[in-house]
Order: C-alpha cells, then structure tokens, then sequence
C-alpha cells in the first residue's frame, strides 16, 4: 500500500482509469462477438449496422489509447472482409 499522498492519488487515479479501459474494451468485445455472430446467421442488413457501430466504437477506443491502433485495424478489416465475403455469396452455407 502507498504511504505518501502522492502515491495514494495515483493508486487512486490507476483504479479509475483501469476501470475505465475495461469497461470500453468490453464494450468492444460485445460489438464484435455480435457483428460475427449476425454475419454467421447471414443477417445482411443488421451485421452492417453492427458493423459501423464497431468500427466507431474501435476507432475511439485506438485514440484512447485503450488498444493500440493496429489492433482496432486488425478487427475492422477482419470483420470487413467476412461481410464483404457474405454480400458476394462465397461465405454461404449450404443449408
């Protein structure tokens, strides 16, 4: 435990930040896992709504400095190209 006022403060103020940052990570986390799971059950107009949503939601959490900005790219091009793949009719199951 931290002795000095100082310290206490920044104890203080990690504990704020490191809540912060989990909780717009997870946010993050949420909107891909739907994005995917909507792109696998071929809802066509509801995944690309999710899809912007994400990428806004990574492209903020990148300038916060929650994730680096490769990371955000990294999932925005994945999810892109799945969707892109659905439009087109190659990722299709046969039913």
């Amino acid at each position: 435990m931290p002795i000095k006022k100082s310290a206490k403060k920044a104890l203080r103020q990690n504990v704020k930040k490191e809540a912060k940052n989990i909780r717009i990570w997870r946010t993050c986390k949420d909107l891909i896992k739907k994005t995917r799971k909507n792109i696998v059950a071929e809802n066509l107009t509801q995944a690309e709504e999710l899809l912007q949503k994400t990428i806004k939601t990574l492209d903020k959490a990148a300038k916060k400095n929650v994730i680096k900005k490769n990371t955000a790219n990294r999932h925005k091009s994945r999810l892109t190209k799945r969707l892109n793949l659905l439009k087109t009719g190659v990722g299709k199951t046969k039913k």
